[in-house]
């Protein structure tokens, strides 16, 4: 089977864009714009976010895409000693290539436990660092960066979220949430986060849109005013500006509209949910229980051939000499028949 006829379980952004989107594109097509975000409809849109986060201060901003919003968010609230604290596993530490290291703030890695950062763990790591004699001949951890679904696919509680937020409050330094695959988390039925609670606990967060239903584009988002000075600068330093901005806003003005966002990620999780059932009916064992879209599967090797030859899929690690980690993505795009089609190969693949 062709790569173009495999069925598409390797990623979240494998389609191009919701057809609600696809519709108002179309309609404003030869409509003049002003650029840089500056048009009616990116206002609009920013209207709609701050209402969704009841923040009605909040500066909102859109930037092309994930890699270059976490590297912009983090080199424009940090100094030049400083570097940001992340989960081994997040990432900005294994899948952006150095991006953050590239602008001159290290990653400071803790370990991991699902995916999570442990709040106590952020806490005893800020303190030591703050009790080190020898603290000023090394980085100073100035921000503590979370992904909400985290890499594996897992949410952090409202609990755990609300300590982070203290501790960071404490050291005085500012919470970073990556929300690349917020949808899927806000459609999740055991997610507990929502995005008032996002922005009352966090000092930057960003509204994934690439692979939550946008061609591409994410959403900034400051709860406090002023807090990142100079930010529209900033991202065009970073590359992070589109001239075409408004391409951005109205794609966010349409997932804000009638409450699209929150429930785009719905099919997602039931695509997922039924895939996961089925794995461990066949027999498969999951690499990590997870509750929304992604799908951390361990494959002996000699399956993966086959399963190749129908089923686009992710590589994620080696498990030992005969087993692979890989994942199963579903999306807001990804349809009953082809999860049934997916399932039809597991069970064969399995025999």
């Amino acid at each position: 089977m062709s790569s173009s006829h495999l069925l598409p379980f390797a990623s979240d952004y494998m389609e191009g864009a919701h057809p609600a989107i696809l519709k108002r594109l179309a309609e404003t097509n030869r409509t003049p714009m002003p650029g840089y975000g500056t048009d009616a409809i990116s206002e609009a849109a920013r209207a709609k976010i701050r209402a969704a986060c009841q923040c009605p201060d909040a500066d909102v901003y859109f930037l092309v895409g994930g890699t270059q919003t976490n590297a912009t968010v983090i080199d424009a609230l940090l100094a030049s000693y400083q570097g940001v604290v992340a989960a081994d596993t997040g990432h900005i530490s294994l899948h952006e290539a150095g991006a953050i290291e590239f602008g001159g703030h290290k990653v400071l890695t803790l370990p991991h436990h699902s995916g999570k950062l442990r709040p106590e763990e952020v806490n005893a790591y800020l303190t030591a660092f703050e009790a080190d004699g020898n603290r000023d001949h090394m980085v100073m951890p100035g921000m503590v960066y979370i992904s909400h679904p985290t890499e594996y696919g897992t949410l952090y509680t409202a609990a755990e979220l609300r300590r982070l937020h203290e501790i960071c409050q404490a050291h005085k330094i500012p919470l970073f949430l990556d929300g690349a695959r917020l949808a899927y988390a806000l459609a999740c039925p055991e997610n507990e986060v929502s995005l008032p609670l996002i922005a009352a606990c966090c000092d930057a967060f960003y509204i994934g849109g690439t692979k939550c239903g946008t061609l591409f584009g994410e959403a900034v988002v400051f709860p406090q005013k002023d807090r990142a000075p100079h930010f529209f600068t900033i991202m065009k330093q970073h590359g992070a500006l589109l001239a075409k901005g408004w391409l951005l806003g109205l794609q966010f003005d349409t997932l804000f509209t009638d409450g699209l966002y929150e429930h785009l990620g719905r099919p997602a999780i039931q695509a997922a949910d039924t895939i996961r059932n089925a794995l461990q009916q066949y027999g498969y064992h999951l690499f990590f229980k997870t509750p929304t879209n992604q799908i951390f599967v361990i494959m002996p090797n000699e399956q993966l051939d086959r399963l190749a030859k129908e089923v686009s899929y992710s590589f994620w690690e080696a498990y030992d000499a005969e087993h692979t980690v890989i994942r199963l993505a579903t999306s807001w795009a990804t349809t009953p028949e082809e999860t049934q089609q997916l399932l039809a190969v597991l069970a064969e693949t399995a025999r």
